[in-house]
C-alpha cells in the first residue's frame, strides 16, 4: 500500500500507539479526582498540555483540549461572537475548511453579517480588500494558515497586523500547517489557533484550541470545571496523552521530516510535470506546504484517476476529506477561478513522514499510463 492522503489523516506513529497502549492499560483514573490515581492522570494531561504549548510558543493555560480541529474552529468562532454581542460582523475567506464555511452559514442565519475575502489564482487573500472590510462592528477574522486542498499558506502575520490596527481579533485554522512547519503564535500574532492530533501522526478524536490570555470567549460546553470552565466534561485522557506524544516527536524531528517530505514532493512534482501532458498545478508555487500537490488532469474526472490508482493500492484524494462524499465542485478550486470541468479533474496528493522514495518511483511508474489510458477511453466515448 502507498498512502498519499496525509492531509486527510496520518497513520499513527508507532511510538504514539505504544504510549497510548501503555496508558490505557496502566491509567484509568479521572483527572478531576483528588486521590493518587486521579492526580497521576492529571499530571500526564498537564505534561501533554505543556508539550503542545511549548511547540506553539504559548503558555499551557492558553491551550484548551477539544474533540477535533472542527470543534476547535466552531469553538473559536461561535465563542467570540457570543462573547461580543455588540459586534455582529465576521470576516473569513472563500477557501476555508468546511468547519469554518458551515459555521459562517450558521452565523448568517442568526443575523450575523459574514464577509468573504476573495483569493487570487493561487488561493492567497487580497489584503487590501481585507483592510477595507473591517470596522468597529467586526468581531473576528478567521483565515486558515495553510489550505487543506492546495497547501497554499496565507499571510497571517500581515492579517494580524491589519487586524490590530482596527482592534479586531484573529483566529487561524492551523490544522494543516501544525506538524508540517514550525511557528509560534506570537510570530503569527493570532488570538486563537486550531490544531488537531490526527494530522500529525496522533490519534483521532482529539484537538486543541489556543486562546491568547485575556481573550474574552464564551464556553463551548457547560457543566463542569474542566478546561478552565470553557469545555465541561471528563477529558479524553488517552487522546490527550497520544496528542502530547505526537507533538513531542514533532518537536524532536519536525525539521528532519520537513526536509524528507519536501525532497520527495519535489521529485514527484518534477516527474509528473515531465511525464504527463495537459495538466495544471493548483496552489502557490512557493508559499505553500510543499508536501501537498494538487493537479488537474485536463479532460478527466478525478474520481476515475483516484479509483484507477486505488486498484494499484495507491491512495490519493479529490480534496477535503470532510466533503469527499459531496458531488459539488470544490469551493476552493472554484474560488481560485477554475472552470467546473477543470476543478472536477483535480486530484490531491499529500505526502507524509512514512512515505519513501520507492513510493514516489511507484507512483511515477503507474500514474502516467493510467492518465493516458483514461484519456483514450474518454476520447473513444466522445
Amino acid at each position: 500500500m502507498i498512502y498519499l492522503d496525509n492531509n486527510a489523516t496520518t497513520p499513527i506513529d508507532p511510538a504514539v500507539a505504544e504510549k497510548m497502549s501503555w496508558f490505557l492499560k496502566e491509567h484509568f483514573g479521572n483527572p478531576s479526582s483528588l486521590y493518587p490515581i486521579g492526580r497521576d492522570v492529571r499530571d500526564m494531561v498537564t505534561e501533554a498540555r505543556e508539550i503542545i504549548a511549548k511547540a506553539l510558543g504559548a503558555s499551557r493555560t492558553e491551550i484548551i483540549f477539544t474533540g477535533s480541529g472542527t470543534e476547535s474552529d466552531n469553538f473559536a468562532i461561535r465563542g467570540i461572537l457570543d462573547a461580543n454581542p455588540g459586534k455582529n460582523e465576521f470576516v473569513t475567506t472563500a477557501v476555508e475548511h468546511p468547519a469554518v464555511i458551515e459555521t459562517a452559514n450558521y452565523l448568517e442565519k442568526k443575523g450575523i453579517k459574514v464577509i468573504y475575502i476573495p483569493v487570487d489564482e493561487y488561493g492567497r487573500i487580497d489584503l487590501d480588500i481585507l483592510k477595507k472590510s473591517l470596522n468597529d462592528k467586526t468581531a473576528l477574522i478567521s483565515i486558515m494558515h495553510a489550505n487543506n486542498e492546495l497547501g497554499t499558506l496565507q499571510p497571517i502575520e500581515a492579517v494580524t497586523k491589519i487586524a490590530k490596527e482596527k482592534g479586531v481579533l484573529v483566529h487561524t485554522d492551523a490544522v494543516q500547517s501544525f506538524g508540517k512547519i514550525k511557528f509560534h503564535v506570537d510570530d503569527l500574532g493570532v488570538d486563537l489557533l486550531s490544531i488537531s492530533a490526527h494530522k500529525i501522526y496522533g490519534p483521532k478524536g482529539i484537538g486543541a484550541l489556543y486562546i491568547r490570555k485575556g481573550t474574552k470567549i464564551s464556553p463551548l460546553i457547560y457543566g463542569g470545571h474542566q478546561e478552565r470552565l470553557l469545555r465541561a466534561g471528563t477529558e479524553n485522557t488517552i487522546g490527550i496523552v497520544g496528542f502530547g506524544e505526537a507533538v513531542k516527536i514533532f518537536n524532536a524531528k519536525g525539521d528532519k521530516d520537513k526536509k524528507h517530505i519536501e525532497k520527495l514532493a519535489e521529485k514527484l512534482k518534477q516527474g509528473i510535470d515531465e511525464r504527463i501532458p495537459k495538466i495544471k498545478f493548483n496552489g502557490h508555487p512557493k508559499k505553500r506546504i510543499k508536501g501537498t500537490l494538487n493537479y488537474s488532469f485536463i479532460g478527466l474526472e478525478a474520481e476515475a484517476v483516484l479509483l484507477a490508482l486505488a486498484t494499484k493500492e495507491i491512495y490519493v484524494s479529490t480534496g477535503s476529506a470532510c466533503s469527499e462524499d459531496s458531488e459539488e465542485t470544490s469551493h476552493v478550486l472554484s474560488a481560485i477561478g477554475l472552470k467546473p470541468e477543470i476543478a472536477r479533474s483535480s486530484v490531491r496528493i499529500s505526502l507524509g513522514r512514512f512515505n519513501t522514495k520507492e513510493d514516489v518511483a511507484a507512483v511515477l511508474n503507474v500514474l502516467p499510463p493510467i492518465v493516458e489510458k483514461l484519456r483514450n477511453i474518454t476520447a473513444m466515448e466522445i
